[in-house]
C-alpha cells in the first residue's frame, strides 16, 4: 500500500527515494536555519515539531498522531486507544543519565506515534535530549543498521 502523498507519487520505491531525499534536506535546513532551537527537546510536542518539519512537504499527516493501529512484522506498536496516554507517560519519564534517555527513546519507538517517518524523527529527538542532558550525541554513521534495528 502506497501512502497518500502531496507529491502524487504512486510507486513505492519512487516515494521512498523522494521521502529520504526530502527529509534529509529538511533536516539539514532545520539545523542550518536555527529552527531546531524551537524544539521542546524532551517532549512529544518537540517530536511532533521535528516530524512536521521533515515531512510536511510530503504528507498531510506530518506532525500528527497516527489514526490507525500499526505493526511491523510480528511487533504491534502502541494500540491507538493507548497512544495518547503512552505519549503523556513518555513525556514524564526521567532523563538524567544515558540509561534513562535510552529508555525514553525506546518507549517512544514502541509508541510509534506517526504513520511514517518515526525512525528519522526520533533519532533527531534522541540526539537533542542527549546533547541537552549529557552533552553527547550519537554518530549515526558508526551504527550498524541491522544491529540497530535488531536492538530496537
Amino acid at each position: 500500500m502506497i501512502l497518500d502523498n502531496k507529491l502524487n507519487i504512486t510507486d513505492q520505491i519512487e516515494l521512498s527515494k523522494a521521502e529520504e531525499r526530502l527529509s534529509k534536506q529538511k533536516a539539514k535546513e532545520m539545523f542550518d536555519s536555527g529552527e531546531i532551537a524551537k524544539v521542546k527537546v524532551d517532549t512529544f510536542e518537540g517530536l511532533a515539531f521535528i516530524h512536521a518539519y521533515l515531512f510536511d512537504e510530503i504528507y498531510d499527516f506530518a506532525g500528527k498522531i497516527r489514526t490507525e493501529n500499526m505493526a511491523k512484522g510480528d511487533f504491534q506498536f502502541a494500540p491507538l486507544m493507548y497512544l495518547e496516554p503512552s505519549l503523556e507517560h513518555i513525556d514524564a519519564l526521567p532523563q538524567s543519565d544515558f540509561d534513562e534517555i535510552i529508555e525514553k527513546y525506546v518507549e517512544m519507538n514502541i509508541a510509534h506515534p506517526f504513520r511514517e517517518g518515526n525512525g528519522r524523527t526520533t533519532r533527531i529527538w534522541l540526539d537533542l535530549i542527549l546533547k541537552k542532558e549529557i552533552r553527547q550525541v550519537v554518530d549515526w554513521n558508526q551504527v550498524n543498521k541491522e544491529e540497530y534495528l535488531s536492538a530496537m
